[in-house]
């Protein structure tokens, strides 16, 4: 690899010409609609892409897979649509780069199925082996060279003899890349324990590398030539940096990473920004994404209101590879209102809260930061919280308020009346409050 970090506009190129089918498909889709309601493209629109396009029946499937993993198209109720990313694609090299990245994260999920006669140990074998995947990526990243598929195979072999043995847990989380529970849905097996005084067989073994090398391939991080691989300039850049993310454990200023979600973010909430966020990097860089991801959501759907808020800080750094799980966050009423203003963010159009929200979205956001304000600050904050979002018409933003289906809306309001020194906002919100607690419209 060139000494020094590639910048994205010589890394983007590349991302771009190894997807140019399934930017055009994208395309192709956006003008025609040619996908049915889950977003997956039907047979039948399958070979009207390849004949409008000029591919196979398969390419276009692929591609229309990489779409979807990229962020290029977007599943919509009743279809699917162009994403912000394909919208972005040709003057953003960042938003390319991201979009590829989510890409390698799931190269899982693009690797060859094996025979149907292979997998059903093959799905438990290949569990195992997602794991030490990132040591075969730093191996192939510090030889920056071709490197035999047979020294491969010893590495990989050793390891999950380790594994076996109950010898080396300290696995280095190199990449976000799914964990095992997604390589067995990958080739569709049945997951089940391997017996510890059985090793696998060499043949398995060697099926499974394979089949890790390809999706590899598959994803553009390496290239295989002569029974050898080779990381390429993106995957040497992915490698690079998931190892300079893991570097941030070092200078973190408690290290939490080996905690909970919950622990995380309460710990979190006593830092200023900058601290929280390099807390923030290393825990997400210290697990699988998925498994990161799927722990902050489940943290932002408890009653706290502040690790709520401190929950989508933190998925923020997990950038594009948390887009998926956050845009299906939006159907969840506790997490809308974040998850909606986190997809605004990451899409770089520059666009206000107040395009983003509804006037509903606004006012369950309202109760809900108010009362992480009411459980974790000082009340009289509260009055600043009102003048902030009121744009001079308190009695609207109670209405508001009151009507928000918010569980904490009646204390919030009842908080408010008790601190603001205006008398009339004071009882507009009392007003409000005794709305809450009586069912009142």
């Amino acid at each position: 690899m060139p000494d020094g970090f590639p910048a994205p506009a010589e890394l983007a190129p590349l991302a771009r010409r190894m997807l140019v089918d399934a930017v055009r498909i994208a395309r192709w889709a956006g003008e025609l609609d040619k996908v049915d309601r889950r977003g997956e493209l039907l047979s039948d629109d399958a070979r009207a892409a390849g004949r409008a396009l000029a591919m196979t029946v398969g390419a276009a499937a692929k591609a229309w897979g990489q779409a979807l993993l990229v962020g290029l198209v977007e599943p919509r109720e009743g279809g699917a649509g162009p994403g912000w990313r394909l919208h972005a694609w040709e003057h953003d090299d960042e938003a390319v780069i991201r979009g590829w990245s989510a890409l390698f994260d799931s190269w899982t999920l693009v690797a060859p199925v094996p025979p149907a006669a292979m997998r059903g140990v093959f799905a438990v074998l290949a569990g195992q082996a997602v794991d030490h995947a990132p040591h075969l990526l730093s191996f192939l990243h510090l030889v920056d060279g071709p490197v035999a598929d047979s020294e491969l195979l010893e590495l990989l072999r050793r390891g999950l003899d380790e594994r076996r043995h109950g010898a080396g847990t300290g696995t280095l989380a190199l990449s976000p890349v799914p964990h095992a529970a997604s390589a067995v849905s990958a080739v569709r097996g049945t997951c089940r324990e391997p017996q510890v005084d059985n090793p696998p067989a060499p043949s398995d073994v060697a099926a499974v590398l394979d089949w890790m090398l390809d999706g590899l391939a598959a994803v553009g991080a390496l290239v295989r030539r002569d029974e050898a691989a080779e990381l390429s300039l993106l995957g040497h850049w992915a490698v690079r940096a998931k190892l300079e993310e893991i570097c941030t454990v070092a200078q973190t200023a408690a290290g939490h990473i080996e905690q909970s979600a919950l622990e995380l973010l309460d710990a979190c909430a006593n830092y200023s920004p900058g601290p929280a966020r390099a807390e923030y990097r290393a825990w997400v860089a210290a697990r699988p994404v998925d498994r990161a991801v799927a722990e902050l959501l489940d943290a932002a759907r408890g009653e706290d209101a502040l690790l709520r808020g401190l929950a989508f800080e933190a998925l923020r750094v997990a950038g594009g590879t948390a887009e998926q799980a956050v845009r299906a966050a939006v159907d969840e009423p506790v997490l809308r209102p974040y998850a909606l203003l986190w997809l605004a963010e990451q899409s770089d159009e520059g666009v206000s809260p107040a395009d983003v929200l509804g006037a509903d979205d606004a006012a369950w956001l309202w109760v809900d930061t108010a009362a992480a304000v009411l459980d974790h600050g000082e009340t009289e904050l509260l009055v600043g919280h009102v003048e902030g979002a009121s744009a001079g018409e308190p009695v609207r933003l109670f209405n508001r308020a009151r009507q928000s289906g918010h569980p904490r809306a009646a204390s919030v309001l009842t908080a408010v009346a008790g601190v603001h020194p205006d008398p009339a906002v004071a009882r507009a919100a009392r007003r409000s409050a005794f709305s809450v607690h009586h069912g009142g419209a």
